[in-house]
């Protein structure tokens, strides 16, 4: 009875300033799927991104362009104004 638990990155999308990221924790017993549960989180341009899997830091760093990094500072100042 051999147990083992796995992290996988299974579902990443791109959003209009951020990028979702669902990550899904695996428990196997022989090698067959016992459970699997999900954590979700949103990183915005400007978030800390070293820590990440190369997977996921390779499509932020695709997607944040300096036009995005411009929009998403443009957005958070509209925010702050109301």
């Amino acid at each position: 009875m051999a147990l083992s638990e796995s992290i996988e990155y299974d579902k990443i999308e791109v959003l209009e300033y951020a990028v979702q990221v669902r990550k899904a924790t695996v428990i196997k017993k022989d090698g067959k799927e016992l459970t699997r549960s999900f954590h979700r989180y949103v990183l915005h341009p400007g978030s800390d991104i070293s820590t990440e899997p190369a997977e996921v830091s390779a499509i932020c760093s695709a997607v944040w362009t300096q036009e995005v990094k411009d929009a998403w500072t443009a957005y958070q100042a509209s925010l702050s104004q109301t």
